[in-house]
């Protein structure tokens, strides 16, 4: 029996932000789903998130932008800077938001979460519940759980982040590629008066082969990050991470190390960043994956978030065609996304090749560079992502 997409059971395994915004959007076309954790409580490492242009579309398409603009805050303000605080750009979010019709928000991870957590119909997602296998026949996905329960589904869907196991059945498994650099993150109550919270936003400042930046995030809230050159299992050892921060950016420019000595120590999260070579097939039969176990990539064009929803709407999008089967449907949700996820991984890494650099005399060759960069150019380089609909 061939099985279509009129009314498959959907199986999602992981509810982060991608599982969640995939289970909304097919939700919305009348599909049934549940989707399994296995965290028992529902819960987002507690860090900012960055949503730009084309994840607010994304998000009011999944019905959630307005809550998301409230509970967060926008970017009216967003300056690079040298690490002794010398201006290197003013970026045009003004004309950002007036071309895209809004601007770049950061929100608390967490509170995105809950916001499309609470959007779901009730009971969709299934706490502790581990993932372990799947089996695939010509009427169903048979997935089976640590605790001895197995679920059938028509469509499988792994949203089961970097170290996906549905990922491994789709294929061999490909190693995790070391970005070159570890990253410090923290959030806190600061205030500073050349960055108000009415204004929200903030800077980046850049040095040899480090980075640092805060934002606001809503609720009298910042989110920092530090992006520290150095080789692979170095820094993520480090028991005091505030103390870690504080050196590793001592004599910096003067808001940095207030607000680092401001964050208690168990809001500081320290991680290795990676990614992975991008595939070329993300399914096998009516098993798909999407968000980080597709395309994990790094964050240095804020995107990893808004791709894992562009994925949901895409997918859904696909299915609501209702003649088509399930292969098909999954044949063309790959060919369109993972087209535009690779050059934005792509993308991701010469970006960290660009603000990363330990070079001086190249430093000084890329901060000159960046200060006579117009405005248009500044926005016009990344309309293939921000203009993007999904």
């Amino acid at each position: 029996m061939v099985n279509t997409v009129n009314n498959p059971d959907t199986a999602i395994i992981g509810a982060g932000i991608g599982g969640l915004s995939a289970a909304i959007a097919l939700q919305q076309i009348g599909q049934k789903v549940k989707v399994f954790e296995r965290a028992s409580e529902l819960k987002e490492m507690g860090a900012g998130i960055v949503l730009s242009a084309n994840a607010i579309k994304a998000l009011g398409n999944l019905g959630v932008a307005e809550q998301v603009r409230q509970a967060g805050s926008p970017v009216k303000k967003a300056e690079i800077r040298t690490h002794d605080g010398q201006l290197i750009v003013n970026m045009p979010v003004h004309k950002q938001a007036d071309r895209y019709g809004t601007y770049s928000y950061l929100i608390y991870r967490p509170e995105l979460h809950r916001i499309l957590y609470e959007k779901l119909e009730p009971d969709t997602v299934v706490l502790g519940k581990e993932f372990l296998r799947l089996e695939q026949d010509s009427e169903k996905i048979t997935s089976a759980f640590e605790d001895g329960e197995t679920f059938n589904s028509g469509l499988l869907i792994g949203a089961d982040g970097v170290h996906s196991r549905v990922r491994q059945y789709i294929m061999e498994e490909s190693k995790l590629r070391y970005s070159g650099f570890t990253a410090v993150r923290g959030i806190s109550s600061y205030e500073d008066p050349r960055f108000p919270v009415e204004l929200g936003g903030g800077f980046e400042a850049w040095g040899n082969g480090k980075r640092f930046g805060f934002s606001h995030i809503g609720k009298g809230r910042v989110f920092w990050f530090a992006a520290i050159n150095t080789p692979r299992g170095s820094l993520v050892k480090e028991e005091n991470k505030r103390y870690l921060a504080l050196q590793q950016f001592q004599g910096w420019w003067g808001p940095i190390a207030d607000v680092i000595d401001s964050t208690k120590e168990e809001d500081i999260l320290v991680h290795e960043i990676y990614d992975r070579k991008p595939l070329k097939k993300w399914h096998k039969g009516r098993v798909t994956l999407l968000g980080d176990a597709a395309h994990p990539m790094l964050p240095n064009l804020g995107q990893g978030g808004a791709q894992a929803m562009e994925d949901a709407l895409i997918l859904a999008r696909n299915f609501k065609q209702c003649t088509i089967e399930v292969e098909e449907a999954l044949s063309q949700y790959e060919q369109e996304r993972i087209p535009r996820v690779t050059k934005i991984i792509k993308g991701s890494r010469m970006m960290a090749r660009m603000m990363q650099l330990e070079n001086p005399a190249a430093m000084m060759v890329r901060n000159q560079i960046l200060r006579h960069v117009p405005d248009h150019f500044k926005i016009n380089r990344l309309d293939w992502i921000l203009g993007y609909k999904a």
